[in-house]
């Protein structure tokens, strides 16, 4: 069955990328290979792209300084996107981007901002009133990479709907607790701190009960496990085969529909950390490092059937494509397909 796929891009040359896309793509997959893909919106650095839960209204991040942009589009049922509006996104370079599960809000995080915005979305899908808006402060370890708040990531939490925020500057992972208005409150006790290691992204495991965040300054992967009302760390573990060397940085982290399988992106090694998931002591073991087949691997995608996965290779210019088997946890590469800057991908 062929799936549209939404592809977010960088359209211009930054310190750490050469962008050279026109904006947001919709490309079509196959099960094989992304073909297809037109420029459904042009957006400066659209690096970060979602969609509504019924894929009728999409949203995009610009990336820009000094103060970035969020853009709501109806997509229509060719996949064509038409621009609803575009707001402030509360700072600089933005950073992602997510709708609520069941609420009709956006939430959008800034890095270069450190700030979170909550937006309230309207019947259409454009976006309404900024019903909460918070400014990180204060600093991390790293003096280089946590010299100021980075807001990475936002989530919602499955069971207790607290936002969840990654905030790769401070090291800390919040939770909040979000209120019927739309505002947001510190859940301070809540806090998880990982410090120096970078957290980057966290995905909630299928039982609810664990969380797994990837670390971008260390090349870890950390098991959350829920105790009470806040979670603890349960383990560190690495994303690097034994043999890696020089430098490297997780970007994406996924689990499989049945739990027993992650995979995380190494930017530098460029492979896909494979690991294998025990709920029952909560701990991860690294079973394989499979080469992406192209340059720093921003975005990794479990396509919808949960046998194939999709990695943005943002410095190939190419989404690579692998069969995935997640009972043996094996992944089989099936080819690439040209795409300039992939960062992001969503499937609707």
């Amino acid at each position: 069955m062929t799936r549209e796929l939404l592809i977010g891009t960088y359209t211009e040359r930054l310190p750490h990328v050469d962008g050279h896309a026109e904006g947001v793509l919709s490309a079509r997959f196959d099960g094989t290979a992304v073909t297809d893909a037109t420029v459904a919106a042009r957006v400066d650095n659209p690096s970060w792209v979602t969609a509504s839960p019924d894929g009728g209204a999409v949203y995009a991040v610009s990336e820009t300084e000094p103060d970035g942009r969020v853009f709501a589009f109806s997509r229509g049922s060719d996949g064509t996107l038409t621009e609803l509006g575009s707001v402030s996104s509360g700072g600089p370079s933005p950073a992602h981007l997510v709708v609520h599960p069941s609420r009709p809000l956006l939430l959008a995080g800034t890095y270069g901002g450190g700030t979170i915005s909550v937006f309230a979305l309207n019947a259409d899908g454009s976006l309404g009133e900024r019903t909460a808006f918070l400014q990180h402060e204060g600093r991390g370890p790293d003096p280089e990479r946590q010299d100021a708040p980075h807001v990475h990531q936002l989530s919602v939490d499955p069971v207790t709907g607290d936002v969840v925020v990654v905030d790769l500057g401070l090291g800390e992972v919040r939770w909040y607790a979000l209120s019927e208005a739309g505002g947001l409150t510190l859940r301070s006790e809540a806090t998880v701190v990982v410090g120096s290691a970078g957290p980057r992204h966290l995905v909630f495991h299928p039982d609810g009960q664990h969380a797994v965040l990837v670390n971008e300054l260390d090349s870890s992967v950390d098991v959350l496990r829920r105790e009470g009302d806040r979670f603890v760390r349960t383990q560190s573990t690495t994303t690097r085969a034994g043999d890696a060397s020089g430098d490297n940085a997780p970007a994406a982290v996924c689990v499989s529909a049945s739990g027993g399988t992650v995979l995380v992106s190494n930017r530098g090694d460029d492979t896909v950390a494979v690991l294998a998931f025990d709920a029952e002591t909560s701990r991860l073991s690294l079973v394989a490092s499979v080469p992406v087949g192209g340059k720093t691997p921003r975005d990794l995608v479990i396509a919808p059937g949960g046998d194939r996965v999709l990695a943005a290779c943002q410095d190939s210019d190419e989404v690579t494509v692998f069969a995935f088997d997640d009972a043996a946890r094996t992944l089989r590469p099936l080819g690439s397909s040209p795409i300039p800057t992939p960062v992001s991908l969503r499937f609707v």
